[in-house]
């Protein structure tokens, strides 16, 4: 059987914009020239010159970032200290690898504007307009406005976000791991901001990161290429790196589509 993959992953770079600016990666890359130094370390006195084909030692990379950039899995310590009413949450490399390898479904918000707060009522319409009952498990895949905007210098405010109610009537299905193409699981943060202003209400940040504390979850952010998925009938593979005790680990997201 033939197998088609879709890469869902965004780049991991410096020019493209995907970060707000305190938070944005720092990659310095190294020429084969650049690392005889290194080379020196491991063979005392040889030069570039002497190497096989006179290139120097090897390319290589200086990364600076955080565990939040680029497309990466959240755990449910991230969102709060406990979950599940009152269990420690699990960092990244406690999140079970069963979770991060299922069936995959699309939701397309993509018609939602900007800092629009997905509801309840809106999952339950989308699910039956594509025709699929979720399963315990399903990864539920989130397409927003941001997916086509990656590089915008706007992009963190680009898109809809998942409210405390949307989140849980995917996690009371069983449901573990969500994902967006948008900057983050909740709307952005600048149109929140104007809401808590308006109300006071300081429980709209983050209301969806914080359905966690009632069921622990992860969710996926950054993610790209929604829009080549169909609604259901792929798998989804994100096993994220193994950090000990982080809140999120990068993952390279890939869907598998059988053919």
């Amino acid at each position: 059987m033939a197998r088609t993959f879709v890469d869902l992953s965004i780049y991991l770079e410096n020019d493209v914009i995907t970060d707000p600016p305190f938070m944005r990666p720092k990659i310095t890359y190294q020429q084969h020239a650049d690392t005889v130094a290194e080379l020196g370390h491991f063979f005392p006195g040889v030069t570039a010159e002497d190497t096989i084909d006179g290139a120097g030692f090897a390319a290589a990379e200086w990364v600076t970032l955080t565990t939040h950039n680029g497309t990466h899995l959240d755990a449910p310590w991230h969102f709060h200290p406990t979950m599940n009413g009152g269990e420690r949450a699990i960092t990244i490399d406690e999140v079970p690898l069963e979770w991060c390898f299922c069936p995959g479904v699309k939701l397309d918000f993509r018609h939602f504007p900007d800092g629009y707060v997905v509801t309840a009522a809106d999952v339950e319409a989308e699910l039956a307009r594509i025709g699929h009952d979720l399963q315990p498990l399903d990864i539920v895949l989130v397409n927003t406005a941001a997916g086509g905007a990656v590089g915008n210098p706007d992009f963190v405010n680009i898109g809809c976000g998942m409210g405390y109610e949307a989140t849980m009537y995917l996690l009371e299905r069983g449901v573990r791991v969500t994902g967006t193409d948008a900057w983050s699981w909740d709307a952005p943060f600048s149109h929140t901001a104007k809401k808590v202003a308006e109300t006071g209400d300081t429980s709209l940040i983050w209301e969806g990161h914080k359905a966690g504390r009632d069921i622990g979850y992860c969710h996926l952010e950054k993610l790209h290429n929604l829009e080549a998925l169909p609604p259901h009938g792929f798998t989804v593979s994100c096993f994220p790196h193994k950090i000990r005790g982080a809140s999120a680990g990068w993952t390279r997201a890939v869907a598998i589509i059988e053919d």
